[in-house]
């Protein structure tokens, strides 16, 4: 298959490429690299993926390490180029996880979400109408469930009490999808992610913070007290199940309304309290972690809990890496002359 990966210098993105790269699929990645946070995480990813050199705008680099994987630097967000690289490629399915991130950064820079996610999500979904592609699958966001009360969250919930704009936008995303594949007839599914953790993982959250923090002998912020729980999910089970999706297409005939769109979680199904999460990460770090409890933090929610059913009985995804197997992994890397930010 031919395939575009957006936000393929991203964290769950460039591990989705190279894995589909791996396996022998022609793989097409694009990302903005945009400096949200550390470029050198980015490059780091692209590095890992066999791109080693800077990137202009729009031009393809091919991969040293696969043959049938190139990487543009597009933003989606640019329709003229997203149109001219959709009528070029002819790709059979695209895997758009390129997004603006960040539950706390939509609460003081709320445009730039309308930007990438909505106007960005629009650009993929006319692309993908207007060149035959037969399968859309995009990331949503375990915090599209919001204030939902009822736990573990399974994909049938309401999701209609989002409680910051970045869940606000990946809901939206969620309804554009369905009204195009509705209207149009193409496949698309949406996979709502739990806290993906691992090596290579954003720098702006909770397991990179708190491991740069403990390191340097600074406190770590712990919000809510520490009366939080966290749906962590080790990126190699996160990327497992995406592939899944991948290589299932929604048919028409067994989706609701028949139209067909489907929604799964993504997640490792055994939240973990955000103070056990630190002990883990403390005894993998050898060091005691100087804590800063604070309240509540606007745009958070105290849990976050995945039902994974539905995925496991229609594709048979199953988590396999515990926390303690996941935490000794990404210190391992963290600790690593890999870490660009070591």
């Amino acid at each position: 298959m031919k395939i575009l990966v957006t936000g393929a210098a991203g964290f769950i993105g460039s591990k989705t490429a190279y894995c589909l790269a791996k396996r022998g699929d022609e793989v097409v990645g694009i990302d903005n690299l945009n400096d949200y946070y550390d470029v050198r995480i980015k490059y780091g990813r692209l590095s890992e993926c066999g791109f080693h050199r800077p990137f202009i705008q729009d031009d393809s680099f091919e991969s040293d390490l696969f043959q049938n994987f190139s990487f543009r630097k597009m933003a989606i967000d640019d329709k003229p180029s997203i149109d001219s690289l959709f009528e070029k490629e002819h790709f059979d399915k695209v895997v758009n996880l390129a997004a603006q991130a960040g539950v706390r950064y939509s609460i003081t820079n709320p445009y730039s979400y309308l930007q990438s996610n909505m106007a960005g999500f629009l650009n993929i979904l006319e692309a993908c109408r207007n060149f035959d592609v037969r399968h859309l699958i995009f990331a949503s966001s375990s915090s599209v469930y919001g204030m939902n009360a009822k736990v573990p969250y399974c994909e049938a919930d309401k999701a209609d009490s989002p409680v910051s704009l970045y869940a606000a936008s990946k809901k939206s995303d969620e309804l554009m999808a369905h009204a195009y594949s509705k209207l149009y007839g193409f496949a698309s599914t949406g996979l709502r992610y739990f806290t993906v953790y691992g090596p290579w993982g954003r720098p702006d959250m909770s397991p990179m913070l708190f491991a740069s923090s403990i390191m340097s002998g600074k406190p770590i912020n712990v919000f809510n007290n520490g009366e939080m729980f966290r749906d962590f999910t080790y990126v190699d089970d996160i990327v497992e199940g995406t592939l899944k999706v991948i290589d299932s297409t929604p048919e028409q005939s067994v989706c609701p309304g028949n139209v067909p769109f489907k929604l799964y979680n993504i997640g490792c199904g055994h939240p973990v309290q955000l103070m056990d999460f630190i002990s883990e990460l403390e005894e993998a770090l050898g060091k005691k972690a100087e804590k800063r409890f604070l309240p509540m933090q606007p745009g958070d929610v105290y849990g976050t809990y995945a039902d994974t059913g539905k995925l496991q009985a229609e594709m048979g995804y199953k988590p396999h890496v515990s926390l303690h197997e996941g935490i000794a992994k990404f210190v391992d890397w963290f600790v690593s002359d890999k870490n660009p930010l070591k």
